[in-house]
């Protein structure tokens, strides 16, 4: 139990250590079970793409998600995971992103009054209320400072939710009153309430706006019946943990980078996006994935048996030295045109890979622009003295403790005009 308490707190360490004393695939013990290890570019692109159907996502240590999220896209497989996910992807093109856009920079607009030169905020804080902000009203039309007759605050609520995900393991695994999981079946229960009514409300008025939650009541399934409302339940609560807890983190890690190595935000050969993609590699906030083999398969030279439960991890994969140098220097020129053109398949997987990407990818990607630049436009930040970042692993990869940063009076960044 030693080796499991160890890894939990610092799994990273463990996986890059493995790495180099095994290689790209091993076993460790952990909750009385083995668990094999594969890492590296080749072992994503096994994984990910080209033997995808041989790993069972839904089986690979997921289902603590499901007590919140449900059968939505993040905890499901199989057919049913490919047609849900062939559905929503409309509300995830460009033009829809496009018009979202005008949501996102008026609830940018709306926080950016506490960037006043000598404060010290909680970006992470400040980044998380923002997100789920934005989740909730660009993705489906929901009102987050609605309060209900019971005087529930929706955004609250969810938080509230969130928070049993980041207990430590004794935490999530109590049971009865007064416990983390208890909390968070009355959070689940208030914010079904709400979201079956606003579900009722969309199909009395059919759908009504342009949003996700319209597109998710308006579809039919395969024999044209309508989508029960379950399902679309658990859609939406997958996609607000999803599009927020990313969001919130990858801010975070920016802004953190560019208080450490403040002449990066003043060099014009380096864009917001090439500062947006070496975070995400620095910090994917899904730093590893769990699956569980459903035939026995090689890697490597290495046999796997079936039902084996398989991690791959994107934080490992980049801080591999021999796949990245210097995998500790936050460096985007690797972001240049010529740099992702060398990469090799499996080398960069943020956002998963395969029939897995995340679905809301670029949609985060647009807010976390949007972000930044508002920030970068108006001031720097700098960490308070003698900040020790300690990391948090569950359910993402964030700041434990939040981020406290101090903000500074500056021009616009030349990283705003830089182009490639």
């Amino acid at each position: 139990m030693r080796r499991t308490q160890s890894f939990m707190r610092d799994p990273m360490s463990w996986m890059l250590d493995g790495y180099e004393r095994f290689g790209p695939v091993y076993t460790l013990r952990i909750f009385h079970h083995n668990v094999v290890m594969m890492l590296g570019p080749e072992a994503n692109h096994h994984i990910l793409v080209s033997h995808a159907h041989n790993f069972s996502w839904r089986d690979g240590h997921l289902r603590d998600l499901a007590a919140l999220m449900g059968d939505g896209l993040l905890t499901t497989d199989g057919p049913y995971h490919r047609a849900h996910r062939k559905m929503m992807l409309p509300a995830f093109h460009r033009e829809r992103i496009r018009a979202a856009t005008a949501v996102i920079e008026n609830e940018v607009a709306r926080a950016m009054g506490a960037f006043e030169p000598g404060a010290v905020i909680d970006l992470y804080d400040w980044a998380r209320n923002i997100s789920l902000r934005v989740a909730m009203r660009a993705l489906f039309g929901l009102d987050p400072d609605r309060v209900d007759t019971r005087g529930m605050d929706a955004a609250d609520e969810f938080e509230r939710a969130l928070s049993f995900h980041a207990q430590n393991i004794y935490g999530q695994l109590a049971r009865g009153p007064g416990t983390p999981y208890s909390r968070l079946l009355k959070s689940r229960a208030r914010l079904d309430a709400l979201l079956y009514e606003e579900i009722d409300r969309r199909r009395d008025d059919g759908g009504g706006k342009e949003d996700l939650l319209s597109l998710l009541v308006q579809a039919t399934d395969e024999d044209g019946e309508p989508l029960p409302t379950e399902q679309i339940r658990d859609e939406v609560m997958t996609l607000m943990f999803a599009a927020h807890d990313t969001t919130t983190s990858t801010i975070s890690f920016l802004f953190l980078e560019l208080a450490r190595n403040p002449e990066l935000a003043e060099d014009p050969g380096i864009t917001v996006d090439m500062l947006l993609e070496e975070t995400l590699r620095m910090y994917p906030p899904a730093y590893v994935g769990p699956r569980l083999s459903r035939e026995p398969f090689e890697f490597a030279g290495i046999p796997v048996p079936g039902r084996a439960h398989i991690h791959y991890s994107s934080y490992a994969s980049h801080h591999l030295p021999d796949v990245w140098p210097e995998p500790e220097r936050f460096d985007p020129y690797r972001f240049t045109p010529e740099g992702k053109a060398a990469m090799r398949k499996g080398q960069y997987v943020p956002f998963g890979g395969g029939s897995r990407t995340c679905i809301g990818m670029r949609f985060g990607e647009a807010e976390i622009r949007v972000i930044a630049r508002a920030i970068l436009e108006r001031c720097r930040l700098d960490t308070l003295p003698g900040h020790r970042l300690v990391m948090r692993t569950a359910p993402t990869l964030s700041p434990r403790g939040g981020l406290p940063m101090v903000v500074r009076r500056a021009a616009p960044a030349a990283v705003l005009s830089a182009t490639l």
